[in-house]
């Protein structure tokens, strides 16, 4: 029935236990066995069969589980119920609390051996450290997670593999985090390995590295494929997270009345769960959703109101990245001064190995201020830093438009031959729309 102990630790186990209830080896063995057999299991002399160990578990009046591994089916339930409880605290209360929960349910996992309980707690960790932003230590936690099930099958190691490229993807490393993804989604499309659940959770997440990279077709075919997939799928937080993925292609495709219709009913399913990050996530992309439709007020208070969700919830990284996103709305709405100290206030949270593009976006944003403001050195300075992070993260689409932007200011100052350069790196990056230089598009699922 599994995995059990050595003979000579299930001999003592089942030694002590008949002592404690007062029996003798002639009662133990009774009807089935002889006393002398007994003897030489507590011993340790011979391994026990299933058959002999259920009828000792019985007259000793423990678990088989508990008797074979001297783990309680009590204990492992208890472990799963505060996992259970860990994952409430993580949707719900403090990132940070959560992480010392799940941290302390690790350890009783790995003292007792329980290997699917120690992945329970390892992805509780790698989520708890992506909010609060440690990227390091989750994609640690995401890569310690999958080594638990390293024997299992793909599907049960999906999620884990999904945290290390979200990690990897909020690094600012897009090529690499799409490369997980893609690979992943490959091996499982190609195996025939049909999960609904696995294949809606990756394709949902390959959408926003899809979109850095301008890789837009891509990201509009995996939306497609997420879409077919979720009347296969149950999870209503999965269901929710695909309507949000969804949503990015949406907006990209000037289709805003059906992005927010999607948002909306992410935004339902989060609060039926009461999954405040998410629920956070939802008001910020609403909030850009307003924006883009030139509804700056709406737009203001929706980002507000998620920044203010996160903050409660110390979701540091995601914070950071919607005071970007809210800048943005209060220079278009004249309060450049307000943006700026927001934005300088906010990059000490973000890093290239940190939010690169959100900081990439800041430093873009300061540049335009600068440029109100005829501060041409300043601009200048943010958008050549701007440029750094967004080539080091390959994040196409933005990166051409920021090349046109510092190419203007050059060209306006004089220096042609340097404009000119500019925009050529501009153009190099939009020569391929659509593609991310890592080969053929995955293959489709059998839907």
């Amino acid at each position: 029935m599994g995995e059990r102990d050595e003979p000579e630790v299930v001999g003592r186990r089942v030694q002590r236990l008949r002592v404690e209830r007062g029996l003798t080896q002639r009662q133990l063995a009774e009807p089935t066995y002889t006393p002398a057999y007994i003897s030489t299991l507590e011993a340790g002399r011979v391994r026990p069969s299933d058959e002999a160990l259920k009828h000792i578990a019985e007259r000793l009046g423990v678990d088989f589980d508990e008797l074979a591994t001297g783990r309680s089916a009590r204990l492992v339930t208890d472990l799963r119920f505060r996992l259970t409880e860990a994952q409430r605290t993580l949707a719900t209360g403090d990132a940070e609390d959560a992480a010392l929960q799940y941290a302390a349910l690790l350890a009783e996992a790995e003292e007792h051996g329980l290997a699917e309980e120690q992945y329970a707690a390892l992805l509780g960790l790698g989520e708890s450290t992506i909010e609060t932003g440690d990227l390091e230590a989750a994609r640690l936690h995401f890569e310690r997670a999958e080594a638990c099930l390293a024997d299992a099958p793909l599907p049960a190691r999906v999620p884990a593999l999904r945290g290390r490229a979200v990690s990897h993807f909020l690094a600012g490393e897009l090529r690499y985090a799409v490369y997980l993804l893609e690979s992943t989604l490959d091996e499982l499309n190609r195996g025939g390995l049909h999960d609904p659940d696995a294949l809606l959770l990756l394709y949902a997440s390959v959408i926003g590295p899809y979109m850095d990279m301008g890789a837009q077709a891509r990201a509009a075919q995996a939306a497609e494929f997420a879409l077919a997939l979720a009347p296969q799928v149950a999870d209503p937080a999965l269901i929710a997270r695909m309507h949000r993925s969804v949503a990015r292609t949406l907006l990209a495709e000037g289709r805003l009345a059906e992005a927010d219709a999607n948002l909306a009913k992410a935004a339902e399913l989060y609060r039926q769960l009461q999954f405040r990050t998410e629920l956070a996530n939802c008001h910020w992309m609403r909030g850009y959703v307003y924006a883009q439709n030139g509804q700056l007020e709406r737009a203001e208070e929706e980002l507000k109101q998620a920044q203010t969700m996160l903050d409660a919830r110390r979701a540091v990284l995601y914070s950071s990245q919607v005071a970007v996103e809210l800048a943005d709305v209060l220079h278009r709405r004249g309060k450049s001064e307000e943006a700026a100290e927001l934005l300088q206030r906010v990059l000490g949270d973000l890093s290239p190995e940190r939010g690169a593009i959100h900081a990439a976006g800041a430093h873009r944003l300061l540049g335009i201020i600068a440029e109100d403001a005829r501060d041409t050195e300043a601009a200048e300075e943010h958008y050549v830093r701007a440029l750094s992070l967004l080539e080091r993260a390959g994040a196409a689409g933005d990166l051409a438009d920021l090349c046109r932007m510092l190419g203007d200011l050059l060209r306006r100052t004089g220096r042609v031959e340097a404009a000119l350069d500019a925009y050529r790196t501009g153009l190099g990056h939009r020569t391929a729309p659509g593609t991310t230089t890592l080969g053929p598009a995955p293959a489709q699922p059998p839907l």
